[in-house]
């Protein structure tokens, strides 16, 4: 199992683990984007998922802290995987 420090810059991933990110947004199985970047923020230990999907930016907020979503980032590649 990998973080999501380890996704590369412009690849595409495939959802394959339904997960829940800090704003309660549901990302389903098969949901698809393009990785571009993360951004972590010390402040309230938060972390941004950039994306893009069809050509626009996504930003998806998660928040590592164990009872938060410190679990699905440090095991990222469980719930994602290239496509």
């Amino acid at each position: 199992m990998a973080s999501i420090q380890t996704l590369t810059p412009g690849q595409r991933y495939c959802v394959v683990r339904e997960f829940i990110d800090y704003n309660y947004q549901t990302h389903p199985v098969g949901e698809t984007w393009v990785f571009e970047r993360t951004n972590f923020v010390p402040y309230e230990d938060g972390l941004t998922v950039y994306v893009s999907i069809g050509g626009r930016p996504v930003a998806y907020r998660l928040q590592w802290r164990p009872e938060e979503q410190a679990a699905l980032i440090e095991n990222f590649t469980t719930f994602v995987v290239a496509c």
